[in-house]
């Protein structure tokens, strides 16, 4: 196995704990927004805090899975005019806009971690320190982006060797 064969299966697992790590959070966020609700509808009483903690454990859920929904390709892609497109020029599409989400990813992970640095609130209600989740952001983005530089590197190969 060589080099970039084992830098891709270690980007490939980073992502794949970091979607295991996010979908820690599902089941107790299903159990506090079902219990609001029930709350709500039953004792006219919401659960104080609730939408809070949702948020939090939404934006775990969603920054640390991203990666791995990119790995997958499980992110929305509109193909209806690449599609009917030879396969070297749909590469070569495919190239120019992972190199413009590449350049995209980089402002949000270098402004995760340079307004994660700077943090110091906490939230209204609970009193949750902001910092972590600020964060979060750039390593979500992190594990994002080297996954992009994996499927970009794997796309400009295919192109390279013809083997579109």
């Amino acid at each position: 196995m060589g080099r970039w064969e084992r830098f891709r299966n270690i980007i490939h697992r980073l992502g794949y704990y970091g979607c295991i790590g996010g979908m820690v959070f599902v089941m107790p966020l299903m159990l506090l927004t079902t219990s609001d609700v029930l709350s709500r509808s039953v004792l006219n009483k919401p659960l104080p805090g609730v939408i809070e903690m949702s948020e939090y454990m939404l934006a775990v859920t969603i920054l640390l899975g991203a990666s791995f929904t990119q790995q997958v390709k499980g992110h929305v892609a509109i193909d209806f005019l690449t599609s009917h497109l030879r396969p070297r020029p749909r590469e070569t599409i495919a190239i120019f806009t992972t190199l413009l989400t590449l350049l995209i990813v980089t402002i949000v992970v270098w402004q995760g971690f340079a307004l994660g640095t700077q943090e110091t609130g906490v939230s209204d209600m609970l009193r949750i320190p902001k910092k972590p989740f600020k964060f979060l952001v750039g390593v979500g983005g992190l594990l994002l982006w080297t996954q992009l530089l994996v499927d970009l590197i794997d796309t400009i190969v295919k192109v390279a060797r013809g083997r579109s």
